[in-house]
Order: C-alpha cells, then sequence, then structure tokens
C-alpha cells in the first residue's frame, strides 16, 4: 500500500498540471479571439479609409463644379443687367423697388 501523503502529492502534481495545460488552452483562445477581433477592425478601418477617400473626390468634385456654377450665374446676372439698361435706358429691374413698396 501506497502512503496517503504519497498519493496526495501525486495528485497535486498532475491537478497542477491539469490547471497549466488548461491556462495555455485558454490563453491560445483568447489569443485567437483577439487576432480575429483585430483583422475584423483592420477590415473595417480599411474599408472607412476607401469611403473617405470617395467622399474625398466628391467633395472636391463639387467644389469645382459649385465654383464654376457660380462664375456663370454671376455673369448671367451681369449680362442681364446691361441688358436691362440697354432696353430701356432707364434703371434695371434689380435696383427698382417692387411695386408692392
Amino acid at each position: 500500500m501506497r502512503p496517503v501523503a504519497a498519493e496526495n502529492g501525486f495528485s497535486e502534481k498532475k491537478d497542477a498540471s491539469a490547471r497549466l495545460g488548461n491556462s495555455a488552452l485558454l490563453r491560445a483562445a483568447l489569443q485567437d479571439r483577439m487576432e480575429t477581433r483585430i483583422e475584423t477592425l483592420e477590415e473595417q478601418v480599411a474599408h472607412l479609409q476607401k469611403l473617405s477617400d470617395e467622399l474625398s473626390d466628391v467633395v472636391a468634385r463639387q467644389e469645382t463644379e459649385i465654383a464654376l456654377l457660380s462664375r456663370r450665374v454671376e455673369m448671367l446676372l451681369r449680362r442681364e443687367a446691361e441688358r436691362e439698361t440697354d432696353a430701356a435706358g432707364a434703371i434695371s429691374l434689380a435696383d427698382q423697388k417692387p411695386p408692392h413698396w
């Protein structure tokens, strides 16, 4: 027969070994989960960067188009004011007060 202390010593070593094994498995599982989360976040960041670049291009294109349209409106307003002045020889409609004043 074995002494009880010897069995407990063996059992304690086995339990400690099992705990270390479980701990290593837990760490490995956590590391896999973290790597998966990091990959997912990196994909999302890449997608957001692409969207940001696309939106920046759209805004730049719209800024150019707005500047062009503003110049055209200004030119058309000047032309119309010249026509009104030349045609009537009087004050342009833009400078006259509305009839309800």
